[in-house]
């Protein structure tokens, strides 16, 4: 069969399975239809996705971007099973992963290297159908193969560690500084691991669980739940922070924690607004700046490193099926013990 037939070849199902949030602390198993790819797209076999923190803010009704009825899921890897008449670069049975945020391309941002900030920007599983499902569509141009001797697992990271590559990327870091990251969820380990890259050695990484600061410390960090108490912090302050929990508290730790001309990165999406002492940031000239996302340029920086074998999360990660989606999200909020992600892993029927 030629790579045209298998590109028009007809659907043999109309339904597929799926984990569909439904409402607060509601997400069930259900036949939805089946996704059919536009002429610029291709639809994926998912294979394996990660929960990702901010789809926990949206399990509990928290997240404004997550409407019920949704099919969340945007850090995932998978197979090419069937592409649009327009999309060319692809193949079926081609072992991908995928960038979800979907731009137009064409608009300042996109052309200048920040397409994260397009304002017709959409999220696969917020503003579209996700992977949390047998089989999603995503636009070709979004799609990045994976090397043979990447895993899913390690393709299925792709995504949050662009997000910590993009991080670093603003903060400019180099191997001098001294860095303090607040959180020691799946992005701070990421952060850590993407500073460690550039070839920074003092990183401390402040949490309120022992079993995430473990994590922090086998991954080379120095892991505290108070750098003051531990005295760890320098007397003139760090040379940057990273705020990757997203509460008005590590907000303010993070600007108190630098030095002056210090850099501070805010990433975490907890809280929609917070108090820091402006004064102080002015009078020291703390730079501060958000973090959303990632570049098109970060996500293929943050596979390469995958690939180069430089980010590892993966004796810490979890994998279970996806019918276990709902208790694995339960578990995250509830406390997971020292794992650092979930994976679920959908197990496909009959192809398309």
């Amino acid at each position: 069969m030629t790579a045209d037939t298998n590109r028009e070849r007809p659907q043999s199902r109309s339904t597929m399975k799926a984990l569909v949030y439904e409402g607060p602390r509601l997400l069930h198993m259900r036949d939805v239809p089946m996704p059919k790819a536009q002429p610029d797209e291709a639809v994926i076999r998912v294979e394996l996705a990660g929960i990702c923190g901010s789809e926990l803010s949206g399990y509990l009704g928290h997240n404004s971007l997550r409407k019920p009825p949704l099919i969340m899921g945007h850090e995932f890897a998978g197979i090419i099973e069937r592409t649009g008449a327009e999309a060319t670069r692809f193949r079926p049975g081609d072992r991908v992963t995928v960038n979800p945020l979907a731009t137009c391309g064409k608009c300042r941002y996109c052309t200048g290297g920040s397409s994260q900030l397009c304002a017709e920007r959409s999220l696969l599983g917020a503003h579209r159908p996700g992977a949390f499902a047998e089989y999603v569509a995503v636009p070709e141009r979004n799609i990045h193969r994976l090397p043979d001797h990447v895993s899913f697992e390690e393709g299925a990271f792709a995504e949050p560690f662009a997000c910590a590559v993009r991080i670093c990327r603003l903060l400019g870091l180099d191997s001098s500084d001294r860095l303090i990251i607040y959180g020691a969820g799946p992005i701070g380990l990421f952060a850590l691991q993407a500073a460690q890259v550039l070839g920074v050695k003092e990183i401390v990484i402040v949490d309120l669980n022992e079993s995430r600061l473990e994590i922090a410390r086998e991954l080379g960090g120095i892991a505290v739940t108070d750098p003051e108490g531990g005295r760890l912090l320098p007397q003139d302050g760090f040379d940057a922070a990273i705020d990757a929990v997203g509460a008005g508290i590590t907000r303010r730790k993070c600007v108190q924690s630098v030095r002056r001309g210090g850099r501070v990165i805010f990433t975490g999406l907890h809280e929609a607004e917070s108090s820091l002492p402006i004064n102080d940031m002015i009078r020291e000239e703390v730079t501060t700046t958000g973090a959303f996302a990632y570049s098109s340029e970060d996500f293929a920086t943050a596979l390469e490193w995958i690939d180069q074998g430089k980010v590892n999360l993966s004796p810490w990660t979890v994998t279970r099926p996806l019918e276990d989606g709902a208790d694995c999200f339960e578990k995250l909020i509830g406390g997971p013990g020292k794992i650092a992600k979930y994976l679920l892993r959908v197990r496909n029927g009959e192809t398309l």
